[in-house]
C-alpha cells in the first residue's frame, strides 16, 4: 500500500516568548494531588522544543503510517534539518518525488537504508543509491492535540 504524504510546513517563530505555568515535579498519573501547589515556574515552549532556530520547522502530519509510534494524523512534529539522521531516528524524508515520515534504519550489510512505517498496513521502503533520496530533517518532538477546538 503506497501512502501519499502531504507535509504542511511552518517556520518556527521565536520572536516572542510565551511563558506558561509549569508544574514542577510533574503530574503523577496515579493518585491525584493538587497540581496548583506545584506551580512554581514557567516554561517557554519555543525554548523547550527548539534547539537550532535557523533550521527548525513544524509540520502537520497527514496520514496514519506512523500511528503505532504515537505520531497521528493531525499532529504537529518539530523537524530539525541540521541534525544528521542516526539509525532509529524518526525522519522527514524525500524519496522519489514524495515526502514521508518514517523511522530511519541503516542496513550497512546490504548497502542500503530502510524507511520503516509504524503501521502494519504499510510496507517498509528500501532506499538504495538508485533512489532520489534525502533525509530532509530529524523529528525531535511530536505535539498532540487531545481536545478538538
Amino acid at each position: 500500500m503506497k501512502e501519499e504524504v502531504k507535509l504542511h510546513i511552518y517556520s518556527a517563530d521565536l520572536t516572542s516568548e510565551l511563558n506558561l505555568p509549569y508544574v514542577d515535579g510533574g503530574i503523577k498519573a496515579g493518585f491525584p494531588s493538587p497540581a496548583q501547589d506545584y506551580l512554581t515556574e514557567s516554561i517557554d515552549l519555543n525554548k523547550a522544543l527548539i534547539f537550532h532556530t535557523e533550521t527548525t520547522f513544524y509540520a502537520k502530519v497527514s496520514g496514519d503510517s506512523m500511528k503505532d509510534a504515537g505520531i497521528n494524523d493531525g499532529d504537529l512534529v518539530v523537524i530539525d534539518k541540521s541534525l544528521e539522521a542516526q539509525d532509529g531516528d524518526y525522519v522527514a524524508a524525500f524519496i522519489d518525488g514524495e515526502f514521508t515520515l518514517k523511522q530511519f534504519k541503516l542496513d550497512e550489510a546490504n548497502h542500503c537504508a530502510w524507511l520503516i512505517p509504524a503501521n502494519e498496513n504499510y510496507s517498509p521502503i528500501k532506499v538504495t543509491e538508485d533512489n532520489d533520496f534525502m533525509v530532509w530533517g530529524v523529528i525531535t518532538s511530536c505535539i498532540k492535540r487531545f481536545h478538538k477546538f
